[in-house]
């Protein structure tokens, strides 16, 4: 077959696979642009080597092989990505100075749009497998026992399979696994606080934190958020832990006047998440905001401030 043809056939049988290889990249990498860019890469080299695939595999473990390959070289010599709280312990002053972390790499969110499950009965966990909390404690893996963690308990890739798509053996796959496992157990969230409201309570919801920042009603917002509720701002290095310390925030340093944002509703990590706009004489995008939410309160709040995470989320960055 010449190489246009065999191309061509490639790009449509690979084609299927393009949400959930960029899923699986974001779980490696922790952020949507280096997915994307894995995912391109991966393409590429799939473009490049169909030739002398053969169908020795399934197309689907060959690209996964070749994704999980990107991923692993766009580790090696980098910082793990985090969230606020992942670097130090939240800030005690709610009226404390702010100041970036410029040397960090910060998590990034995942836009819902970008992923489909492959199968129905694949949506929970694929879901709750893209959350924030889970991917930020993905982070702190070594690179291959995430891989294998992601590859078995996400993917669901047969032991044996993944020792063929890493180049080991299943005693060595099984072993990082075991550890891979307890880790997490240790820092990744709990089922409980995985728990969600149904959906009509969960859009009542959000839809009274969206009202309490456009109005500016910190009484509002604070009746929503949990005891041990958490706030973080990446690139902010502060975050802070309790409602108390929370509502302070908020209430002294961005709810200072009704009508100064407006709210856009869009979809996150598998989370309800909003687009905030400022409106200082032109409206602006100004943060992307993730929330936890359970039974009919908020355990976290994620606030990405900036535009620049507003292309992939199909946002504009201004508001007539």
């Amino acid at each position: 077959m010449s190489a246009a043809p065999a191309g061509s056939e490639f790009m449509e049988r690979a084609a299927s696979f393009r949400a959930e290889l960029t899923a699986h990249c974001y779980r490696m990498l922790g952020s949507a642009h280096d997915a994307e860019d894995a995912v391109q890469e991966t393409y590429l080299r799939g473009w490049r080597g169909y030739g002398g695939f053969e169908d020795r595999a399934s197309l689907r473990t060959w690209l996964y092989r070749i994704a999980t390959r990107a991923c692993l070289r766009t580790l090696e010599n980098r910082n793990r990505r985090a969230l606020p709280s992942g670097l130090a312990g939240p800030t005690a002053d709610p009226h404390a100075a702010l100041d970036a972390a410029p040397d960090a790499a910060w998590i990034e969110p995942f836009p819902d749009s970008w992923w489909t499950p492959p199968e129905p009965e694949a949506a929970v966990v694929g879901r709750q497998s893209l959350r924030l909390a889970l991917v930020a404690a993905l982070q702190e893996l070594p690179a291959r026992q995430r891989a294998v963690l992601i590859l078995r308990d996400v993917v669901r890739f047969s032991a044996a399979e993944v020792a063929q798509l890493l180049d080991t053996t299943p005693t060595a796959v099984h072993s990082a696994l075991q550890r891979a496992r307890a880790h997490l157990a240790a820092v990744g969230p709990t089922e409980d606080g995985l728990a969600e409201p149904t959906d009509p309570a969960r859009r009542a919801l959000v839809d009274r934190y969206a009202a309490a920042f456009e109005q500016a009603d910190v009484a509002a917002l604070t009746r929503l958020l949990r005891d041990d509720v958490r706030l973080e701002m990446p690139p902010l290095r502060a975050w802070f832990s309790g409602r108390a310390a929370v509502a302070t925030f908020l209430g002294s340093r961005v709810l200072t006047a009704p009508g100064a944002l407006r709210m856009v509703p869009v979809g996150a990590n598998g989370q309800p998440a909003l687009a905030a706009y400022r409106d200082d004489g032109h409206v602006h995008a100004h943060a992307l905001h993730v929330l936890e939410v359970g039974d009919d309160a908020v355990s976290a709040i994620t606030v990405f401030l900036g535009a620049d995470l507003f292309g992939p989320f199909g946002l504009p960055t201004a508001l007539p």
